[in-house]
């Protein structure tokens, strides 16, 4: 049964939950040179955090496919935070997979042109095109390779005080939007932490674990096929 899907919340949601780590790779992997992520750091920003930068693009350009554990935690203004766990696994160009464990458990699969969010508990699948996030947000442009470092973003030390040991940085879009915080180890250059954090106030926030990078990844593993019996909800942007 297919349904349309008239409020644009649901899916936009999804899209930042999904596209959230791909997105921040995309942002460090894009083909901008090294002149443009030293442009998007603010003016006295120390030399360096635009270093780091450099050396994240050039480990993520190498990486074609990983793999990883995830702890996330949402949470909304007035409202308990939500715990949720999972693995996560990604392969160039845009593809990607979140399989949440119980009690929770969801699907969240792209094939690089489709998002597909299957909830086995609604017998329901929301099934949006990435096209659409594009038109949404600049940090899942930056997922399809739409967008521009040095045009649509900014980047600076986080003032957070962590005792994480990593390195976070916060990247805001020039035009508005979700800003994004990461937290990358030094010494792997890995981004271990990632935080999205809308104009309301919501946070997700992801903590990624056994980390493992450039592995054989079937693309059968992001092809989706919907559930027998299971409610198609088409949804997006619009025209």
């Amino acid at each position: 049964m297919l349904k349309p899907d008239t409020n644009p919340t649901p899916w936009f949601a999804r899209i930042l939950r999904a596209a959230a780590f791909i997105a921040a790779l995309a942002i460090i992997a894009t083909a901008a040179a090294p002149r443009a992520l030293a442009a998007i750091t603010a003016a006295g920003e120390p030399p360096e955090l635009r270093e780091l930068l450099v050396r994240l693009q050039r480990h993520y350009q190498e990486t074609q496919s990983f793999s990883a554990k995830f702890n996330e935690t949402i949470t909304r203004p007035g409202a308990s935070p939500l715990h949720r766990s999972g693995t996560l696994s990604w392969l160039r160009p845009g593809r990607i997979r979140f399989d949440y464990a119980a009690p929770q458990p969801e699907t969240v699969v792209s094939d690089g042109r489709t998002l597909y969010d299957y909830d086995p508990g609604l017998n329901q699948v929301i099934e949006t095109p990435l096209k659409d996030a594009i038109k949404a947000q600049a940090a899942a442009a930056l997922l399809l390779g739409a967008g521009n470092l040095e045009r649509d973003f900014s980047a600076m030390r986080s003032e957070n005080s962590t005792n994480d040991k990593l390195t976070h940085v916060v990247l805001t879009p020039k035009g508005g939007g979700p800003r994004i915080e990461i937290g990358v180890d030094r010494s792997t250059s890995n981004i271990v932490t990632l935080t999205i954090t809308d104009a309301l106030g919501n946070r997700t926030e992801f903590h990624f674990l056994d980390i493992q990078l450039n592995i054989a990844l079937a693309p059968a593993n992001f092809i989706f096929n919907v559930p027998d019996g299971a409610d198609v909800v088409t949804s997006g942007a619009g025209p």
